[in-house]
């Protein structure tokens, strides 16, 4: 069977802005060390693509947060560079890790005590200071089955650092304090968001994410935080429309005058939501091309008489500056990226 014809979707990286987003949260991180949040195929982004640029870039440790991630993880790092943060649920899991040699987070006696019977070794552990998802609750800290664990990294996470919230320093502070009543070799606390709250925060090593491929979710970070996702969708058929046609299911847009429209290779299966209806607008060079009617599954439709040059088989671009997409949307700059969908062909 011959190659398939090239896609009608397409999502151009910035490595170069990849590599300098990590080089800037690690500056920023002080004296601790950045590594890298690469879980949901590195946010959206390829671990193909992001990982071999970040571990050029310097980047040594990198955290996913499903099992089922580490074997194509396992392709572009070492095992020794790899954590799971959702840590073992069952023997296989033990097991898993102990073949591979990656390490895995305990976050609960019940998993500290699967761990200890596979046979244990350096593991992380997550400690929950405040958010109530995964973690060790402070309570059980002084267990007897902590003190068996060899912790390379002790860890908790912030629930509102993208906010200024007092919750931060009491979350801070309860990690100090957990810190010092039981061993390990290195603590980290700070996610994107936690790193721009200050050195105090970042104690040995950051877990940056969302930041490294373009997310501010912070404003203190908006000046060292460049766009890395730039995606593209083919232009599939241009029609004109007369007034009184109604453009795309319910009819929720009808055109008051003679205007030229573009059918475009783009929809909700591809991350980009009905959210977007009525609000978005596509780009073709400078001009602009409000969408019109509701986004289809496959297909959205624009408004192109700002581009009268414009053919079948044209490239528009998806505005997709994380910050300003969230406000536009309303959809978090984390689900705008992890919502880009397979059909996008992924190139750096």
């Amino acid at each position: 069977m011959s190659e398939p014809p090239p896609r009608s979707l397409r999502l151009r990286l910035d490595r170069e802005a990849l590599a300098g987003n990590w080089r800037a949260l690690d500056r920023l991180s002080g004296s601790a060390r950045a590594g890298a949040a690469v879980k949901a195929d590195a946010y959206g982004i390829g671990v193909a693509n992001a990982v071999p640029v970040l571990r050029e870039a310097g980047c040594e440790t990198f955290y996913v947060a499903h099992w089922s991630e580490v074997t194509d993880l396992l392709e572009y790092a070492a095992p020794e560079q790899v954590v799971v943060l959702h840590g073992p649920i069952g023997p296989d899991d033990v097991a898993f890790a102990r073949e591979t040699g990656v390490r895995p987070v305990i976050n609960s006696l019940y998993q500290a005590r699967l761990w200890l019977d596979g046979g244990g070794g350096r593991c992380d552990m997550m400690v929950d200071t405040g958010i109530n998802r995964l973690g060790l609750p402070p309570g059980d800290v002084g267990d007897a089955l902590v003190g068996r664990l060899e912790i390379e990294t002790l860890m908790s996470h912030l629930a509102s650092a993208d906010e200024d919230s007092a919750q931060n320093e009491a979350q801070r502070r309860l990690f100090e304090d957990l810190a010092q009543q039981m061993p390990h070799r290195r603590r980290s606390l700070a996610n994107s968001a936690g790193i721009a709250l200050g050195r105090g925060y970042a104690f040995d090593i950051t877990r940056p994410g969302l930041s490294l491929y373009g997310g501010v979710p912070r404003p203190e970070l908006a000046g060292d935080i460049r766009q890395v996702a730039h995606p593209q969708a083919a232009v599939l058929q241009l029609r004109d429309l007369s007034p009184g046609d109604s453009v795309g299911y319910n009819a929720t847009y009808t055109a008051e005058r003679k205007m030229r429209a573009a059918t475009v290779s783009l929809g909700y299966a591809d991350g980009f939501l009905r959210c977007w209806s009525g609000k978005g607008a596509l780009r073709f060079g400078e001009a602009v091309l409000p969408l019109l009617g509701l986004v289809s599954m496959d297909m959205v439709v624009v408004d192109c008489r700002a581009a009268p040059d414009l053919r079948e088989g044209d490239w528009l671009d998806i505005p997709y500056d994380l910050p300003q997409a969230a406000d536009r949307s309303g959809l978090s700059q984390y689900e705008l990226l992890t919502t880009l969908g397979r059909r996008f062909q992924r190139s750096a």
